[in-house]
């Protein structure tokens, strides 16, 4: 049987030689640097947290934590708050505009592959669920070290279809900031011809782009049902990189179908 919120945290203060006047103390000094009262843990809340499951806010969950010299997202995953779980849970979320996303993550550690069938062969088409012998735990400060460019990361919005069919909407794309100034062809394919990540007044989109004195020549995919737009730079809008990678599902119109039919019931 799990072990309730409250007698965990009852554990923790008792296995640091803290009483609860001792953490009644110690809130009242970090509520006086907050100026914030709701950071104060009196005795009484401090029992009913411990022995009634009364849930601390986030105040005195802060609060909690630093006492208890505990990272935050522990307490938290004590009451069935797993920050790990964001990026997954992001994906139950539709939003109908392109837009920009933190290349950062609330995640403290992340699954990766560390080992690969030895077969593996970076040449040909595979299935890497297949491939994946071996599953681990990495903490992201690790995964640090790989970091050599400044990269920020979007998310094409759902009704977003300036560069349909190369981009479909829902795809995750990477963009690399170091290369926002645009480039001119000629390009052998449109594959090779660069998709730029910009902001305009009305939101973030996708396009190939075209530099027309003052002025940036927005252009979408010939397919796609957006137009072309011709802006003002400064001003009207801002490139903010090359789109070097992207993640994005071929099943995306199963998606909408499902949607579509449970707006129509």
């Amino acid at each position: 049987m799990r072990t309730a919120p409250g007698e965990q945290l009852r554990s923790l203060r008792e296995s640091l030689g803290l009483t609860v006047r001792d953490v009644e103390a110690a809130s009242e000094r970090i509520a006086k640097r907050h100026r914030d009262d709701e950071f104060l843990i009196p005795i009484s809340r401090l029992s009913h947290i411990e022995t009634k499951g009364i849930v601390p806010s986030i105040q005195r969950l802060y609060t909690l934590a630093v006492i208890y010299r505990m990272d935050i997202r522990e307490l938290m995953a004590l009451y069935g708050i797993d920050l790990n779980d964001a990026a997954a849970d992001v994906m139950l979320v539709e939003i109908p505009k392109t837009h920009r996303t933190p290349a950062t993550t609330p995640a403290s550690a992340v699954r990766v592959p560390v080992r690969l069938d030895p077969s593996f062969n970076i040449n040909r088409t595979s299935n890497l669920g297949r491939l994946i012998e071996r599953w681990g735990v990495v903490p992201l400060t690790f995964l640090e070290e790989f970091t050599d460019r400044e990269f920020t990361y979007g998310f094409v919005g759902i009704e977003d279809f300036s560069m349909y069919p190369l981009l479909l909407p829902g795809s995750f794309i990477q963009v690399d900031e170091s290369r926002s100034k645009v480039v001119t062809g000629p390009w052998r394919s449109e594959f090779e011809r660069p998709i730029y990540f910009v902001e305009t007044r009305e939101g973030f989109t996708c396009c190939w782009c075209e530099e027309h004195g003052d002025r940036l020549l927005l252009q979408p995919h010939p397919l796609s049902p957006a137009s072309t737009r011709l802006l003002h730079r400064p001003g009207e809008v801002d490139v903010i990189g090359q789109v070097v990678g992207v993640a994005m599902r071929l099943d995306f119109w199963r998606y909408e179908a499902e949607r579509a039919q449970k707006t129509l019931h």
